[in-house]
């Protein structure tokens, strides 16, 4: 379901940083990419970042554990920009 403009912003594992930009992943560009490819899927998007914060969480404390950042900061970056309403829509 991802679109070619969705690939080129894809995670660098296991830092989780774009492949692109070097930035923290989902970048501003792949979450418009992101946006675009779910529109009509917003719980498809939902459950698909899900799957890669869970993946994040996993690959980051493997190579750091005690600099992993917090629950609630991961939450923001992968999830929390999709609730409707959120100011951190891309």
């Amino acid at each position: 379901m991802l679109t070619s403009s969705a690939r080129a912003h894809l995670p660098q594992r296991p830092l989780w940083l774009c492949r692109t930009c070097a930035h923290p992943w989902p970048c501003g560009r792949a979450k418009l990419a992101l946006t675009r490819s779910y529109a009509r899927n917003p719980v498809g998007l939902a459950v698909y970042l899900c799957a890669q914060l869970h993946e994040a969480v996993a690959d980051l404390y493997a190579i750091s554990p005690l600099e992993t950042p917090d629950s609630g900061t991961l939450f923001t970056r992968f999830i929390g920009w999709t609730r409707p309403g959120s100011r951190r829509m891309p």
